[in-house]
């Protein structure tokens, strides 16, 4: 593939009216901090501070969008130096696996992750060639030699990064004691955390009661009813936020909500603690716990994140060998006006409460989401995740949900990574197709230059800060 060209235009649409305002905005703030407000980078890298060990174990092998693509292709995930959740792995030189990476390099031709590692490359690392399986070893150890210095060390990266605030997602029986040991080191990178209760709320999964037995114990409650289960559910809030976390997490399926009665509610948590729920249930209590959830933040101010719409674990082979988050959750058509309205009703109406919706689905940014975000005063439309993370992602986001929902019904840019290097290389896309938009919405003459600028900075920094409480 040759040379890396991060061309100064890229991402731009090509005609030179369009290209030149886009570049314009964008000069206004491709410099501006990073606030990363949702996201999976592992605080312990940032709370131990240890140089990376090699470019394998920090390029490949924590990436699910590497490591997919290369599955589809018939390359194993053994090979690619993945631990399987029976122990059964076999120890894989990096040096392979970087060889791996780079002979199939070219396969991310066209996706964004070819964006990304470009930047990752050139910005980073100062890598002027595209991987190849010629160059493989010679790349490696440039990287491997950089990685040993003071300057590549996590924390002076994050701040090489301009990253003013980095969250993490922990779950709800997490002591965060790397983000304790953060705050009381004398670094002054801003890493919070946010609150993910999946687990002891997913109770159709094999593991529910081993994660009720871990809240059980970080709460020091015992959790032997719905009543105890809230009261666990509660402290652990409080104490996330009380360690600077701002909002909450929840991944479903769907995002259906319904109200029911706590006798109704503890009649299906006794049932899964004796091992004897079913997915009915399971659907209706989440769907209750969402409401609780909601509840709860009014109370405790954090900010309510619901990503709906992935069936998880799709290939059932890969989840019995490797567990979950190995690339295999699958978008699926998602309703959110039915499902969402007893939750909106009893809280979107709260000037008090911030609910920020992610979808996978498309198809209803315009029928559904834009036109709920741009009338419940609680609500706001999270940017394109995951799949939809790209350009023409992006794009289809603002062209389908700005008419009806505005700019400010949304919350900016996350990017929702455990991919610390590739922080960066996201917010500029973001950045750049944003600018590009707004351009031409100033060369149709539908917006003002001044307005476009104004509205550029907010997207790219104040409507995060505002949105998050960051």
């Amino acid at each position: 593939m040759g040379k890396i060209n991060l061309n100064d235009d890229r991402f731009f649409e090509p005609d030179l009216d369009t290209r030149s305002v886009a570049r314009e905005l964008y000069n206004e703030v491709k410099s501006l901090p990073i606030i990363s407000p949702h996201g999976h980078v592992d605080p312990e890298i940032l709370s131990k501070n240890k140089n990376f060990s090699n470019p394998a174990e920090l390029l490949i092998i924590p990436d699910h969008y590497i490591f997919r693509m290369f599955y589809s292709q018939g390359i194993s995930l053994e090979s690619l130096g993945i631990l399987s959740i029976d122990g059964t792995y076999i120890e894989k030189d990096p040096r392979d696996i970087w060889k791996i990476f780079c002979k199939n390099y070219f396969l991310f031709s066209g996706t964004p992750t070819k964006m990304w590692l470009s930047y990752v490359f050139k910005e980073v690392f100062g890598i002027d060639e595209h991987p190849n399986e010629n160059n493989a070893m010679v790349i490696y150890d440039h990287i491997q030699k950089l990685l040993l210095e003071e300057r590549f060390r996590p924390r002076s990266i994050f701040d090489k990064f301009n990253i003013e605030t980095l969250c993490t997602t922990e779950s709800a029986d997490d002591q965060l004691v790397h983000h304790r040991a953060i705050k009381e080191s004398s670094w002054q990178g801003n890493v919070i955390t946010a609150f993910r209760p999946d687990s002891v709320m997913n109770i159709e999964s094999k593991d529910w009661l081993n994660e009720i037995g871990k809240l059980s114990k970080a709460s020091k409650i015992t959790i032997d009813s719905y009543k105890s289960f809230i009261s666990a559910i509660e402290d652990r809030r409080q104490f996330f936020k009380e360690m600077g976390a701002t909002s909450t997490d929840q991944g479903v399926e769907t995002p259906f909500t319904q109200r029911i009665s706590d006798q109704q509610a503890d009649e299906i948590f006794q049932r899964a603690l004796q091992g004897e729920s079913n997915k009915n249930d399971q659907r209706i209590f989440i769907g209750h716990m969402l409401m609780e959830m909601a509840r709860m933040s009014t109370d405790d101010g954090l900010i309510m994140q619901i990503h709906a719409g992935s069936l998880r674990n799709h290939n059932d082979v890969i989840f019995r060998k490797f567990g979950p988050d190995k690339g295999a959750d699958i978008p699926l058509t998602t309703e959110y006006t039915k499902n969402l309205r007893p939750l909106l009703n009893e809280f979107g109406n709260n000037c008090d409460f911030s609910l920020i919706i992610f979808t996978l689905d498309e198809s209803v940014y315009s029928r559904e989401l834009a036109p709920l975000a741009g009338h419940y005063p609680s609500m706001k439309l999270g940017p394109p995740w995951w799949f939809h993370d790209s350009i023409e992602g992006m794009k289809r986001f603002r062209k389908r949900a700005t008419e009806t929902a505005g700019i400010y019904n949304t919350v900016g840019f996350n990017d929702d990574t455990r991919a610390f290097l590739s922080i960066p290389a996201r917010h500029d896309l973001c950045r750049r197709v944003d600018s590009n938009f707004l351009a031409e919405q100033v060369v149709r003459h539908v917006l003002d230059m001044d307005e476009a600028v104004k509205i550029n900075h907010d997207l790219a920094y104040n409507l995060v800060k505002k949105s998050y409480k960051l």
